[in-house]
């Protein structure tokens, strides 16, 4: 049976999006992040012909998510349990399967997960991936090795982008060689060529997942950042990864057209520590995109640059500063399940 991950562009059927739950973990930023994702959930619903299944852990977080979106239509709240609200890490990934007689069926695929290289071992992670497929209808098949959905970018053709980083550090699959991740990818995957870039973010506790660092926006056409401010931390690597993709064939043999998006510029905690906040980590709706906003100038300034990539779809930006204190942004928090024809 061959696989295919479609691509983020193409029709979903749902959106999985978890909701901010567990006070001991968000603390202060824990009513301003479920205000945020309510955002997200709302344009998602209004405006981006999204059925949003929003997932929550406990009655005080149902509560809080039941005031914030009463009024909107397109939305299931339903109750789990998970360790946080990373499902693009921690949910399955949903690829098209087609069998022997050309019939095509959806099939999750899970993972193992070890808490990003045991940094963050969290109850019930490790059961999302099964509590979304089973709400979905069906029961996922597991592989045997560590990853996560956010250290992968697909076009819908096999093509993978991905982080040295991150998928070959030891902390993940202590035995990964490039050769053996990229047989990985193709047996659970359909991985068809994968895109190999050294390092991710200054500071991202993932390792450097390529969902904050470069995206397929449509076949062919890759975004990354450009350097917003003179300041700003990751402006080398940036030129560094927009040059080597230019570089670069996707699995058809065409060349990839790659496109700068303006990042957010040098982005501090509360301490003054660099954070990895990323215009990268927007997410594609199916009449939409919504955008991680976290200062005002550049963040318009990326809105604009992705509505032209985006002709078909309204671009939003939203505030995600709240979320980004738990380490990431929207595309972080949800995970797509496609719209796959028999």
């Amino acid at each position: 049976m061959s696989r295919l991950v479609p691509a983020e562009w193409e029709p979903h059927k749902a959106m999985w999006i978890g909701f901010p739950s567990h006070e001991n973990l968000w603390q202060d930023d824990l009513i301003e992040a479920q205000a945020e994702v309510a955002a997200l959930v709302r344009v998602l619903a209004e405006f981006g012909d999204e059925h949003v299944k929003l997932m929550v852990m406990g009655e005080a977080a149902r509560e809080a998510a039941q005031s914030l979106l009463s009024d909107v239509k397109r939305i299931e709240i339903v109750d789990g349990q998970f360790g946080d609200i990373w499902f693009r890490d921690t949910g399955p990934i949903y690829v098209s399967a087609e069998d022997a007689r050309d019939r095509h069926e959806t099939l999750p695929v899970a993972f193992l997960n070890n808490g990003w290289g045991g940094k963050y071992h969290l109850k019930y992670d490790d059961k999302v991936a099964a509590q979304v497929a089973a709400h979905d209808g069906f029961t996922p098949q597991t592989e045997e090795f560590v990853l996560e959905g956010g250290s992968l970018e697909h076009d819908g053709f096999g093509t993978i982008i991905t982080t040295r980083q991150c998928l070959l550090n030891p902390n993940r699959n202590p035995d990964w060689t490039q050769s053996i991740a990229e047989r990985a990818l193709e047996a659970s995957l359909g991985a068809r060529k994968v895109i190999w870039i050294d390092d991710g973010l200054l500071n991202d506790h993932t390792d450097g997942h390529i969902d904050n660092l470069a995206r397929f926006v449509a076949p062919g056409v890759v975004v990354c950042p450009v350097a917003y401010g003179a300041d700003d931390p990751n402006a080398d690597l940036y030129n560094a990864v927009a040059k080597f993709l230019s570089q670069q064939t996707d699995a058809r043999g065409v060349a990839l057209q790659v496109v700068r998006i303006p990042s957010p510029g040098k982005t501090v905690d509360e301490d003054g520590e660099i954070i990895p906040a990323s215009h990268m980590n927007f997410l594609i709706a199916n009449d939409c995109v919504v955008v991680p906003i976290y200062n005002d100038k550049p963040g318009q300034m990326a809105v604009e640059a992705l509505q032209t990539l985006f002709a078909e779809r309204q671009v939003f930006g939203l505030s995600s500063n709240a979320i980004l204190t738990g380490g990431g942004s929207f595309h972080c928090i949800s995970q797509q399940v496609p719209h796959i024809k028999a």
